[in-house]
């Protein structure tokens, strides 16, 4: 499907790895100009030699220097897509020993202001144009979170939430704005993690037989892959997406089911 990116822009941040290269290699096949990012310049320049195309972008976007550092390098870019790929899960319990409010306060930096300070610049110039988009990445643990790494599921739903407001904000102008919440993801790490539990539990050898034991309670029998989270996105910032505004779009085999 030709998704008319053409002449069209996107700065996707964390995009030296993950599934940010992949969003970014998939808009860069559907024609879109992209500014690949990394927090550093030989991250973001291996990218680009990685994916062949692209443009490398740098800064470490969970301060406000690193983030002005890239917004200097986009400037001359004349954005009009943004995905806020970027984003880390740090180890945190309820239960911190001796880290008191720095695993809460590392959570907000790299999953809601390494967003919030990207948007807030260029937001005025997204408003004056015909067509623009702002892709936030989430998870469906902003809305169903687990007992571990509160901090990240925290910070998550405020970027949610966030997103929420943003389209609100908007309103009247070409920006649509929408948050993408994949589930459990097929990462190289998840696969060796549940690879060697699968062999520990006796449910076989290869990813083919163990899978299906690790997504026993997903409705689609599998898990979701990058490529899929990187498809969706793509289609979000696409003009054939100018109705959907405001939403969180869950991507996690119906494992949720419907959630308000």
């Amino acid at each position: 499907m030709d998704l008319a990116l053409q002449n069209r822009t996107a700065l996707v941040t964390g995009s030296h790895r993950g599934t940010g290269q992949i969003i970014a290699a998939t808009l860069l096949q559907q024609g879109a100009r992209v500014l690949v990012h990394g927090l550093r310049q030989e991250q973001a320049e291996a990218a680009v030699a990685e994916l062949g195309h692209g443009i490398a972008v740098w800064g470490d976007i969970t301060t406000l220097e690193g983030s002005q550092a890239l917004l200097d390098q986009c400037a001359e870019y004349g954005i009009d897509i943004l995905v806020n790929n970027f984003g880390a899960a740090g180890p945190s319990t309820w239960a911190q020993d001796d880290t008191g409010d720095q695993a809460w306060l590392d959570a907000y930096q790299k999953n809601v202001l390494s967003a919030q300070r990207i948007i807030d610049h260029i937001l005025p110039r997204l408003s004056s144009l015909s067509f623009a988009r702002i892709i936030n990445l989430g998870t469906v643990g902003s809305t169903r979170p687990g007992a571990n790494m509160p901090a990240y599921y925290a910070a998550k739903g405020a970027l949610a939430n966030m997103t929420i407001g943003l389209s609100r904000q908007v309103a009247g102008t070409a920006v649509r704005v929408n948050l993408v919440s994949p589930g459990l993801i097929l990462t190289p790490e998840v696969e060796q993690q549940y690879l060697k539990l699968g062999i520990k539990k006796g449910w076989g050898t290869t990813w083919e037989e163990i899978e299906p034991h690790v997504a026993k309670d997903i409705p689609i029998g599998r898990i979701t892959r990058r490529e899929e989270v990187a498809a969706l996105v793509a289609f979000l910032c696409s003009p054939l997406a100018d109705a959907i505004h405001g939403q969180n779009i869950r991507i996690d085999g119906g494992q949720l089911g419907i959630v308000s």
